[in-house]
């Protein structure tokens, strides 16, 4: 296999926005290629198959989300949090609806599910420790909650981006933090 970082990360930015223009069915090794406009065969001698095609593709979409540094400098206000989270997903919605195909995919793939949920687990988690690290209002539960009403959020404003119109987002993720991360908590 071939190590060429760049054009490893490359192909995988292609075989995302083909991902999330042509769902699973149409991420070929060929698409590939024509997306990245290569050669014919270049994605063969990155990836093995398709199964690890689909696998690292995971972990180029965390590289692309994670956010700059600087949005997560203090002081922390976690609707203001949430906020950027939605503007990130909002530049970068082929991400975010490749990660709704690899989800979709999973659910045929036990090897994919395995994978995916490894890697989701792991990013709740490390989630999870950075809120409560930051001092953040709420409890493990309570971040859970509010990772569940986002990703509801998320997959609502990428695949019926008007249904949301009638309820300003903003007030939306006010409610969300106000209600599940009480500054104090519930007697």
């Amino acid at each position: 296999m071939r190590q060429n970082p760049q054009r490893r990360a490359a192909l995988l930015d292609a075989a995302i926005e083909v991902l999330a223009r042509e769902g699973s069915r149409g991420l070929t090794l060929r698409a590939v290629d024509a997306e990245a406009a290569v050669p014919t065969g270049t994605s063969s001698n990155y990836f093995a198959n398709r199964a690890q095609l689909l696998v690292q593709i995971l972990h180029r979409t965390r590289e692309r989300l994670t956010p700059d540094p600087a949005e997560l400098a203090g002081p922390h206000d976690t609707k203001v949090l949430l906020g950027r989270l939605l503007e990130r997903m909002r530049r970068e919605r082929s991400v975010h609806t490749a990660m709704l195909e690899l989800r979709l995919e999973a659910t045929r793939r036990p090897e994919l599910q395995e994978a995916l949920a490894g890697f989701q687990g792991a990013e709740l988690e490390a989630n999870i420790d950075w809120h409560l690290a930051a001092g953040l209002p709420g409890d493990r539960q309570g971040v859970v909650l509010l990772y569940l009403a986002m990703l509801g959020l998320i997959v609502d404003d990428l695949t019926a981006p008007g249904l949301l119109d009638p309820y300003p987002v903003e007030g939306l993720i006010e409610a969300m933090v106000e209600r599940l991360l009480p500054e104090r908590p519930a007697d």
